[in-house]
């Protein structure tokens, strides 16, 4: 096992050998999950790639600048009267937000409140897969096939890695269910899910029926449970570094006031909005360890055959001598670098990629794009109609510091719940907010 925690090493060996190193390990827990078809996880080959292209495709900039950013817009703006009706559930509504844009956009259904179907009991199967495909979890079952031969009852790891893949099986059969309910009375909507399943229908599926079941639900998992771990950081950093607030909400008012919201149009014109982006990315990665890819030799260096290879990302973003003070959220790190992740991803300029938050090479997560708008644009509207606080002891009514790492446990981080102050910056402010809303929903309500 090679763990990578060096720049120019992680680019000859994963992006300009990509192709080398576009393949995982065989994941013996993974496979009784997902039975051996889960895009993060599977091998490189023939399936991998027709999931990987679709995702691509439908999640590109030019789908989502030219037409899925209206159903973002919609639901920010609920999210944004949601957040001034009740400021105290933020933790589900930022989740809600983020699963019921790639929902809306897969499968033609949004996610209306947390405890829906598309949003709490996914956020069910997300959290269950996480939980039990975190490092060091389960034995070494690779390096010791023996144990595959344990029965569940022997082994709580495999009873666990069973029990997940048939709640993850039950809630996508399901979910693919209403979606077959929904196309056999002829109903259509403007939703990958249709327009895949019209081409394959008339063409022929290039992947099983189970398999694609389970690229629909890879589409909602890229969509929702990383970026809302991500606002979610945010918001613990705006709450604890009020200057950072401060500076960004400068920049807001300098260009919209308080006549409209910022759009992710004013992109070029926000450049530290994107300087928050990369630095929460940076601090609180939402994939530490990232997922392995396998070998190739290196600068001489002898690398066995069937090796794993690791990028060490907590470890770059926290050590490396790019990163001052490392510990402390510090947008300004950024300033200068104007561009979104996925260009800083595809450069050749090695030593100064922004983070390694999406991955590497072949393998760098294919909803990047999405993530990169959600996350700019949610960041640019909470700052510009909100400030941010830490909580207060209700009995001494003195401020109570938020633990920077109160995580989750899991191969993806999320922050564990806690409390902020969300409060609005004016009756401006309020007003213009609420008065988007009607707009939004007649917008989403064909999507139920």
């Amino acid at each position: 096992m090679i763990v990578l925690t060096d720049r120019k090493a992680i680019h000859k060996l994963l992006i300009e050998r990509g192709a080398k190193h576009a393949s995982r390990p065989q994941m013996y827990v993974a496979g009784l999950i997902s039975k051996g078809v889960d895009i993060s996880t599977k091998q490189d080959d023939k399936e991998w790639r027709e999931k990987r292209k679709q995702i691509s495709h439908y999640l590109s900039p030019k789908q989502l600048d030219e037409k899925h950013y209206k159903v973002q817009e919609a639901e920010a703006t609920v999210l944004m009267n949601q957040l001034l009706d009740d400021p105290d559930s933020f933790y589900h509504n930022i989740q809600r937000y983020t699963v019921s844009v790639i929902s809306t956009l897969t499968m033609g259904w949004r996610a209306p409140t947390w405890d829906s179907f598309w949003c709490a009991d996914a956020y069910k199967v997300f959290e269950k897969f996480t939980e039990v495909m975190e490092p060091g979890r389960t034995p070494p079952v690779e390096e010791f096939p023996l144990l595959k031969l344990l029965p569940a009852s022997m082994a709580k790891w495999k009873k666990e890695a069973i029990e997940c893949g048939n709640m993850q099986d039950k809630y996508w059969i399901e979910a693919r269910h209403r979606l077959t309910q929904r196309r056999a009375t002829g109903a259509r909507r403007n939703c990958v899910a249709d327009m895949l399943l019209d081409d394959w229908e008339a063409n022929g599926f290039p992947i099983s029926e189970y398999s694609t079941t389970m690229l629909f639900a890879e589409f909602v998992t890229a969509g929702a449970d990383t970026t809302a771990s991500q606002l979610l950081t945010l918001i613990i950093a705006f709450a604890k570094y009020p200057h950072v607030v401060k500076k960004a909400q400068a920049e807001i008012d300098a260009l919209c006031g308080t006549s409209r919201a910022p759009v992710f149009d004013d992109f070029k014109q926000l450049p530290y909005i994107n300087c928050i982006i990369k630095e929460g990315m940076r601090w609180r990665p939402v994939a530490p360890t990232a997922l392995p890819h396998f070998n190739d030799d290196y600068e001489g260096m002898f690398i066995p055959k069937g090796s794993i290879i690791w990028i060490a990302t907590w470890a770059i973003h926290h050590m490396d001598d790019q990163y001052k003070a490392h510990d402390d959220f510090n947008p300004d790190r950024y300033l200068g670098w104007d561009k979104l992740a996925n260009d800083y991803a595809g450069s050749p300029d090695f030593a100064n990629r922004d983070h390694y938050g999406y991955g590497v090479g072949r393998r760098i997560c294919p909803g990047i794009h999405l993530a990169e708008r959600n996350m700019w644009r949610i960041a640019a509207k909470l700052l510009w109609a909100f400030d941010f606080a830490e909580p207060l002891d209700p009995h001494t009514e003195k401020p109570l510091s938020l633990d920077p790492g109160a995580y989750k446990n899991g191969i993806l981080m999320m922050p564990s719940q806690f409390k902020a102050r969300i409060t609005p910056r004016s009756p401006a402010h309020v007003a213009l907010i609420k008065s988007e809303l009607a707009e939004a929903e007649d917008f989403l309500r064909p999507y139920g």
